[in-house]
């Protein structure tokens, strides 16, 4: 008899020890997904990656996010405004604590934004101003004084003379207007003439050199302000099947690598410098700080249309072949790339 009741006590310690096992181990991933679910979650939704530098901006952003404790979610739009709002959609039904925004269109997203706002998320507008949305952050260049800085190079290439076509991206893009108003406000101080104003559509740098063929074989050009260095290329393009790259003073901005090469090769004279790092590092800061429900402080403002939202503005940087070393290599381009094709001091 007692040698059955220290069994049946020996039966019941040994399940209750199991039992404990079991259940410390069944809470384990509980505790784990609590965790995960508690992690700030951003979204940023990218107009394309059809240019060089948005790749460099993405991969800053989310890596300084990770080092802050925040998950990334990264969308490409391709160009595609719906698609573009389905992504914000998305990002809203994922209940994310803020989405990042390169706009494609910067009226075109403006009810899904606020669709947004009134879930309680929190929207950076990045680069490109979304208008009449009330977003919590424009961050981005002075995109007036890259235009300034555009045409105070011509001038001083030109001396203050001489015929230039524009070719700017679309106008959808907030920044466009901005750079023209910036770039003509300081040409109009001169005797140049802009003999043309043209669009690329989405961007594509094809229309720039098309675009440079058409005018070239009906007048004479001396400058070519192109609004991105994707289009600066193809224009050097048209303008070396006509033997005149180097000869025709060609502006872009952005400071791609292709563009620096151009640049010290002397196809291509200057380039502006947006200082994407800084740019991406700050966003990434901003949008984990908001996500904790700090109050954004900006030192100054920016109409969009309705409202003043807080900006965030950075400095650009005029690129040429005297400052290209200084500027750029080491700092955003390496010096074997930026001279791969001609060896420095050439």
């Amino acid at each position: 008899m007692r040698k059955k009741v220290f069994q049946c006590i020996a039966l019941i310690i040994l399940t209750a020890i199991m039992s404990g096992g079991c259940t410390k181990q069944n809470q384990a991933p509980v505790l784990e997904e609590k965790e995960k679910s508690d992690s700030i979650k951003i979204g940023m939704t990218f107009d394309s990656f059809i240019l060089e530098r948005w790749q460099r901006d993405r991969d800053i952003f989310v890596s300084k996010a990770k080092e802050l404790g925040a998950e990334v979610n990264v969308q490409n739009a391709n160009g595609d405004l719906k698609e573009q709002i389905s992504q914000i959609e998305y990002f809203i039904g994922k209940k994310m604590d803020v989405i990042v925004i390169i706009a494609i269109d910067s009226k075109g997203i403006t009810d899904v934004v606020n669709k947004a706002k009134k879930e309680g998320i929190k929207v950076i507008a990045y680069d490109r101003l979304i208008q009449n949305a009330g977003v919590d952050l424009y961050i981005s260049f002075d995109n007036e004084k890259v235009g300034t800085l555009m045409a105070r190079h011509m001038r001083e290439h030109l001396g203050d003379k001489g015929k230039i076509l524009m070719i700017n991206g679309p106008l959808a893009d907030n920044n466009v207007p901005l750079v023209m108003a910036g770039f003509q406000s300081e040409i109009e101080k001169t005797d140049i003439n802009i003999i043309g104003i043209e669009h690329a559509s989405g961007w594509h740098a094809e229309t720039a050199f098309s675009v440079t063929n058409e005018y070239l074989m009906i007048n004479d050009i001396d400058g070519i302000m192109c609004g991105n260095d994707n289009l600066a290329g193809q224009a050097i393009k048209a303008l070396a099947e006509r033997r005149l790259a180097g000869k025709i003073c060609v502006v872009g901005q952005d400071a791609d690598l292709d563009a620096c090469q151009r640049i010290v090769e002397g196809t291509q004279d200057m380039t502006v410098y947006k200082p994407v790092e800084r740019l991406a590092s700050l966003a990434a800061e901003f949008a984990v700080n908001m996500a904790k429900g700090e109050e954004v402080k900006t030192a100054e403002t920016f109409f969009d249309g309705i409202n003043n939202v807080p900006y965030e503005k950075l400095e650009p940087i005029s690129v040429t072949k005297e400052n290209i070393d200084e500027v750029i290599v080491g700092e955003y381009h390496l010096e074997e790339d930026v001279y791969l094709n001609i060896p420095k001091g050439e």
